[in-house]
């Protein structure tokens, strides 16, 4: 009885008794404790708490000795299982009917959710991982994956963009998926887009990672190119993520905007987008492309997911820090926007110059910005357009928050051009919107107007 027959059981098991199937996570739980895995392990892998996988790992054992009618538990789950599979093979009620298994009158039918199959385990699966990031712990970040894996597996997904702030963790989420879901597929692909190449090489590498082709086989022209990729994509169920898209935007424009040497890849991600194939492209972007945002919808095979900040995992970054004062822990993640990165950076400040008292640290009226998240804030500043500076720059003068009304005052702009920065700004994650009596206001993230403040101040004294 080898691990996935004994997940189909227990999945028929858990299903005739409560109705509901397992969970991601507890089928990883079963499946890593039939290798003799422990719970802290177990937690360590799946990138959650170990008291976390304790208590479900319990529920499971509970519901599992109700349903067998005897004791199951960590230590002899797979002792259990596989005396279980010989009561049941010498008393004649396990056989095999057609393509299905029958264990003990409970029908276990091969999966049938998909008509994409995946492939076989002979099947070798081809990587192309040299750029991809190391495999870091995610927090709090199960309900994200989970998302995710339904529209690329169940759904069908063919590009999938995941946008948000940096160091919100866009990179460190596609990372994990990829390595949690790349066996449904033959060819899974890494690819940085730090450095801005232009398309015609992003696409040899493309074709060279999903076909047996040697690069001086390759077309000439672009579009040849690209018939050669979307055919390869149509042939192999391929998961291709490219990272750090927003390189090929421009700076100085609203949101969106490709650079003038990029302008080719608005092409490329329409025609990934609209045309028929089995496989998937994820991007990861602090901001999304005008065509993805377009093309994106509900029942579209193009989705648009928006990285938000942690939940409970912005306490868990904290903790391992070790800082001090936790009941003033909400107040410094809500000033950082429940941001990973922002967070980190925060936490070595605290305790580099307060000794990890949050308390101290909010002593003083003004913000701190240190030197390294003051230059992630400035890469921010530099891409915004000048309407958009000029917006925000109002904004940020402004303690409550601002109706659309008093910027018109305030900005002295159109309204066509308030619109145009304010939806940009939305879209770079840099404003809040909230509704006051049936009028919408916006406001500034903490951190991001601290940053224009402290960087008008210097400039002030410098002149």
């Amino acid at each position: 009885m080898d691990i996935q027959e004994v997940l189909s059981f227990v999945d028929e098991l858990i299903f005739t008794k409560i109705g509901k199937h397992l969970s991601d996570l507890q089928v990883a739980i079963l499946r890593e404790v039939w290798q003799g895995q422990k719970y802290f392990e177990i937690a360590e892998e799946n990138y959650c708490s170990e008291g976390y996988v304790r208590n479900l790992a319990s529920e499971l054992w509970q519901i599992l000795s109700n349903a067998m009618a005897e004791n199951v538990n960590r230590t002899n789950f797979r002792s259990v299982m596989e005396r279980r599979q010989s009561m049941i093979v010498s008393s004649n009620f396990f056989g095999s009917v057609g393509n299905d298994l029958i264990i003990s009158n409970v029908n276990v039918c091969r999966d049938i959710s998909s008509n994409k199959s995946p492939p076989s385990k002979s099947d070798k699966l081809q990587q192309e991982l040299s750029t991809a990031p190391d495999l870091v712990k995610l927090s709090d970040r199960h309900k994200e994956i989970a998302t995710l894996e339904k529209w690329i597996l169940r759904e069908g997904c063919r590009l999938i963009a995941i946008v948000g702030n940096s160091g919100i963790g866009k990179s460190a989420l596609a990372c994990y998926l990829l390595q949690k879901i790349k066996t449904n597929f033959e060819v899974v692909i890494w690819l940085d887009l730090n450095l801005s190449p232009p398309l015609e090489n992003t696409l040899k590498t493309l074709i060279l990672s999903t076909a047996n082709q040697t690069e001086n086989q390759l077309p000439s022209t672009l579009g040849e190119k690209l018939s050669i990729l979307l055919l390869n994509l149509q042939k192999k169920r391929c998961l291709i993520v490219l990272d750090h898209v927003q390189t090929l935007l421009s700076e100085k424009q609203l949101a969106g905007n490709y650079c003038s040497e990029y302008r080719s890849y608005k092409k490329f991600f329409k025609l990934i987008s609209e045309t028929v194939h089995k496989s998937c492209f994820i991007i990861n972007s602090w901001e999304s492309p005008q065509e993805i945002i377009t093309l994106a919808g509900k029942n579209s095979p193009v989705r648009l997911f928006q990285l938000k900040r942690l939940g409970l995992g912005a306490s868990e970054i904290l903790r391992e820090n070790k800082l001090l004062d936790e009941s003033e822990w909400e107040k410094l993640i809500n000033i950082y926007e429940g941001n990973p990165l922002w967070l980190k950076i925060s936490a070595n400040t605290i305790q580099e110059i307060f000794g990890g008292r949050v308390g101290e640290f909010f002593k003083y009226e003004q913000l701190y910005i240190s030197e390294e998240l003051g230059i992630i804030l400035e890469k921010h500043w530099q891409r915004l357009s000048e309407i958009e500076q000029k917006v925000i720059t109002c904004l940020s003068q402004k303690i409550e928050p601002v109706s659309i009304s008093q910027l018109l005052t305030d900005t002295q702009v159109s309204p066509q051009e308030l619109f145009n920065a304010i939806k940009s700004l939305g879209r770079r994650f840099l404003i809040e919107t909230k509704i006051q009596e049936q009028e919408t206001l916006f406001l500034v993230l903490p951190i991001f107007r601290q940053y224009i403040i402290s960087t008008a101040e210097a400039e002030e004294k410098l002149h």
